[in-house]
């Protein structure tokens, strides 16, 4: 693990930064349960409304071929998992389900691509799908890969506002689970992201048989970016028939909420969101990650190739908990 703040040249929209040591998020892991998700609480609750819950939708606009070999992905060209190979779908059958996400109540709209990275070809189609997205009053977040130096302003020009690009797992872990990039990469493709002046979705996927300290050093590493991501999707693997990671070992609840704790507290401005696993957690498993500082989910039936719960339980999950979508009236924290 470095011992330096990663740094991404761009204005810092968080006032201040702690560096965060592996070992130092790693004694906010060792905290006893109930006092962790307390604590994380008590930030939550100095940043952020706790009722509001921001939802997104994600769409897979082009799916499959990706010729990548990350051990936890159906859509690699490596493994029979019995995902098609499917070009860039047309701009107007995504407008319409961006339209049908905007009317369910989601405020921003992800797009993704399996793929290493765009070509020029692909940005040219991709900046006329963002202006169209864009139109319709949503936020819009891509998640296309490794871009060439100029790709990210294009986007940015195009009304993008987001862009997704995880770091997937600590350093240390990385080789154990991807071949054909290394971490330096993903941390170049987001120094290019910030440089345009787009925000940053960065978080990465828990559950794929890394220890405590590799996830402390995984949120560290996402905690010690300069500035902090805005947005911080947590994932628990989705294993899929076919994957090197199907049969990883399960990862204990609490230690998900654990998970979703510190990285609230480590990083209390950003955005913390329930993505990937959340089909195959309970009720009460995702009250407690809401607990514990998580404000944002993924709202739909599918998440790229793996499902997600449906519309109707979310809408009767956020009921029984008395959780609203956030707007722009209530994203702040109410004043007494």
């Amino acid at each position: 693990m470095l011992n330096t703040t990663i740094q991404i040249p761009s204005l810092t929209p968080h006032p201040t930064l702690e560096y965060w040591s592996v070992c130092k998020v790693e004694a906010l892991f060792e905290t006893p349960f109930l006092e962790l998700i307390y604590r994380a609480a008590q930030v939550h609750r100095e940043n952020f409304n706790p009722q509001a819950i921001q939802l997104s939708t994600l769409m897979s606009i082009k799916t499959g071929g990706c010729p990548e070999d990350c051990g936890y992905c159906p859509q690699s060209a490596r493994y029979h998992t019995g995902v098609q190979n499917q070009q860039l779908i047309d701009v107007n059958e995504i407008v319409e389900k961006a339209k049908i996400a905007k009317s369910r109540g989601a405020g921003r709209f992800c797009m993704g691509a399996a793929w290493r990275g765009p070509k020029p070809k692909d940005i040219q189609k991709i900046t006329e799908i963002i202006k169209a997205v864009k139109d319709l009053g949503l936020e819009t977040c891509g998640t296309f890969g490794l871009l060439q130096d100029g790709m990210a302003e294009d986007l940015k020009e195009a009304g993008l506002d987001y862009y997704n690009h995880n770091l997937d797992t600590a350093p240390e872990h990385y080789k154990k689970i991807i071949g054909t990039r290394d971490f330096d990469d993903r941390i170049n493709t987001l120094g290019k992201v910030r440089k345009a002046g787009l925000k940053v979705c960065c978080g990465g996927i828990v559950g794929m048989n890394e220890t405590r300290k590799e996830r402390a050093s995984f949120i560290a590493s996402l905690a010690n970016l300069d500035p902090q991501p805005e947005s911080v999707p947590i994932n628990q693997l989705v294993k899929v028939e076919g994957t090197p990671l199907a049969d990883a070992q399960e990862l204990d609840w609490t230690e998900f909420v654990r998970t979703v704790a510190v990285a609230r507290i480590v990083m209390p401005k950003s955005y913390v969101r329930l993505s990937a696993g959340r089909q195959g957690m309970s009720e009460e498993m995702q009250a407690m990650c809401f607990m514990a500082g998580a404000n944002s989910i993924f709202y739909g039936d599918k998440l790229l190739v793996t499902g997600n719960p449906e519309e109707d339980g979310d809408q009767l999950l956020m009921a029984k908990l008395d959780l609203e979508p956030e707007t722009e009236e209530n994203r702040l924290i109410k004043e007494d």
